[in-house]
Formats: structure tokens, sequence, C-alpha cells
């Protein structure tokens, strides 16, 4: 029997809300085993002087245990 764990990330992006959760993933496997999957929690953006500046969304990710 496997035994999964959810973890949360915060990743950003200069481009898009796509760009952003693409760059959290890479990044999360670099540290993480075995992640199945992945939603989208919250989006946010972060603005300068009107414009947007950074997109922003919290992942939750699912990754199976060590044995």
């Amino acid at each position: 029997m496997s035994v999964a764990r959810v973890t949360e990330v915060i990743c950003g992006s200069s481009k898009s809300f796509h760009d952003a959760i693409e760059k959290g993933i890479e990044r999360a496997n670099k540290t993480l085993s075995k992640i199945e999957g992945a939603w989208v929690k919250d989006q946010s953006i972060i603005l300068d002087d009107g414009k947007i500046k950074e997109y922003r969304v919290i992942l939750k990710l699912t990754f199976v245990l060590k044995d």
C-alpha cells in the first residue's frame, strides 16, 4: 500500500499563470520524487503602477512517500 503526502508551493512568473505552474512543478521535481498530481489552490497577480508585474499560483502537489 502506498502512502501519499500533499504539500503546497508558491510559484511566480512574469509571463503567465501557466508559466508559473510549469516553473513550480519543475522546481518541485528537483526536491520531491514521485509527484503524481497537482492542482491550483489559488491564483493572484502582483501589480506595479497598475501593470502586471508577476503572476502567482499556490499549487498543492501530491507525491508518494518512499517505503
